[in-house]
């Protein structure tokens, strides 16, 4: 019942003070009260039932009052009860037709629906918008995929009057670096939608607050009681939080043996209670909350990195330099030419997605000219155990590529990664964009002289090397844009290839 007044700030708790002590001791919260039984309530807790029944149905009343919902009284029956036999139940209240209306209908929520752009037209298409005010956005990638950039620009941008921004201000809360004032200056000085502004409706670095949050306790703090005052003063259309996962990392993550288990409760709930303050902030004032995470490296049971390759895996000569995020409309996997490192790649199993995409036959040959064998004949389930298990679709291993942004390719020869913080966090947010980043090596690579045992300089076989590094953005999943897949509906739903620039984040266009 610790939820009770932030569901329902102005319920009258005194009337029932007598029960709620009792409830909290026992861990009933809220949503209980409304999906479960008063019998069940009342064995877990030992109060009366009339009295758990008169609560429960307070409850259900004030958040119909509360959403605008009228609804019929509920009598004894509806809460498993048995109904009286000596007196008949007393007829419902007719309610009146204005209490029947919704607060808010379709037309009314897309009139208030704002965006914040990016100020790039490749990036607003693929975000269905840009950065939506009243939700919470994970920007994810990592270390140099332009999280910092991506978040700066935004910044800037909700400044502008719609539809570019909000015309608002913004706050900038950091848990690593500080703000870096001068590469705001440049992005502000660079970038050619801001440049094209006048002088007087610019954005200017004085409307972004900053505040750091060395630990966790100062980062409740602030989100408690200074953000509210602060929104309301400053008017305030964006909070960015970078990143979420450095101070829980500091508090939790450093612990080791038992002691480490035991937090994993305790850093849960810490994750849920930040969820919430963050949600509640972005509801009540119809701000945008975004926030940076960082990224760990995926393993497999065995203990190798999905996706991942040795180093005496890649090629010399012929280095790959596509998106790491290629189209899975390929006829096949690739060839495997190393027999001593095989892609691990390859032994992932591909979505469910792809049932029409994949070969429907033994032929691994993406040779189209090759005629594909006939189906086999259909088997039938024998008695016999079988060597090979089916894939464990309820197991977390199995269903974290659609959610987390990395393994959703079956042909991808690319490290795996996943979003720091796990799944509990990953219910707490509306949206997640994945940055990815990879390195585009030299074609022919670069020699090295050395000399041999009579003093004669000779060239080494070339190995490659780094030319620069390729970026893309995708769309994990949100309400209200489409999720990036790659190649699964054609080029729209690809990921979209960026740089970065002095004025910020740029997308390449597929010609260049």
């Amino acid at each position: 019942m610790t939820d009770l007044l932030r569901v329902l700030p102005h319920f009258p708790v005194g009337q029932y003070a007598d029960l709620i002590p009792t409830l909290e001791r026992h861990g009933v919260t809220t949503s209980d009260l409304l999906t479960l039984d008063s019998p069940e309530i009342g064995k877990r807790t030992h109060l009366p039932l009339l009295n758990i029944q008169r609560l429960c149905n307070a409850v259900l009343q004030a958040l119909h009052a509360d959403l605008g919902v009228a609804a019929p009284k509920l009598q004894q029956a509806d809460y498993g009860l048995p109904q009286p036999q000596t007196r008949r139940a007393p007829a419902p209240v007719p309610v009146p037709a204005t209490a029947r209306k919704l607060k808010q209908t379709a037309a009314s929520l897309a009139a208030q629906w704002q965006t914040i752009s990016t100020l790039d037209a490749s990036f607003d298409r693929a975000l269905g918008g840009g950065i939506p005010a009243g939700y919470v956005t994970e920007i994810t990638g990592e270390s140099g995929a332009g999280k910092t950039q991506f978040l700066l620009t935004l910044l800037l941008a909700v400044q502008l009057p719609p539809p570019h921004g909000l015309g608002k201000s913004a706050m900038y809360i950091s848990t690593e670096a500080p703000l870096s004032t001068r590469r705001l200056a440049q992005i502000l000085n660079a970038n050619p939608t801001l440049k094209a502004l006048d002088v007087d409706s610019r954005p200017s670095l004085d409307n972004i607050m900053s505040q750091a949050t060395p630990d966790l306790e100062s980062q409740d703090h602030i989100l408690t009681f200074q953000v509210p005052i602060v929104v309301e003063r400053r008017n305030v259309g964006l909070i960015v939080l970078d990143s979420v996962a450095a101070n829980f990392r500091a508090e939790f993550e450093r612990q080791a043996g038992q002691a480490r288990s035991s937090s994993m409760g305790a850093r849960g709930a810490e994750l849920v209670r930040l969820g919430m303050q963050l949600r509640e902030l972005a509801s009540k004032y119809n701000l945008a909350v975004v926030v940076a995470n960082q990224v760990a490296d995926r393993f497999n049971g065995a203990g190798t990195g999905l996706g991942s390759k040795t180093p005496s895996a890649l090629p010399s000569s012929n280095i790959q330099q596509s998106s790491p995020l290629a189209t899975r409309s390929k006829a096949g996997p690739p060839p495997n030419t190393s027999t001593k490192a095989p892609s691990a790649a390859i032994s992932v199993e591909p979505t469910s997605s792809m049932a029409d995409l994949l070969p429907r036959s033994s032929n691994n040959n993406p040779d189209h000219d090759t005629p594909m064998k006939p189906p086999p004949p259909p088997t039938f389930p024998s008695t016999e155990p079988s060597s090979t298990l089916p894939p464990a679709a309820l197991l977390l291993d199995h269903q974290q590529r659609w959610f987390t942004g990395w393994g959703d390719d079956p042909y991808a020869d690319y490290g795996l990664k996943t979003p720091s913080l796990g799944l509990v966090w990953s219910t707490q947010i509306s949206a997640r964009i994945a940055l990815f980043k990879r390195p585009s090596y030299h074609s022919e690579g670069v020699g090295r002289y050395a000399l041999d045992d009579e003093g004669e300089k000779y060239e080494e076989q070339a190995a490659p090397t780094v030319k620069s590094w390729r970026r893309w953005m995708k769309v994990v999943f949100a309400p209200h844009a489409a999720a990036s897949a790659p190649g699964l509906n054609g080029a729209e739903d690809e990921p979209v290839e960026y740089e970065v620039t002095m004025g910020g984040v740029r997308a390449i266009e597929s010609s260049q």
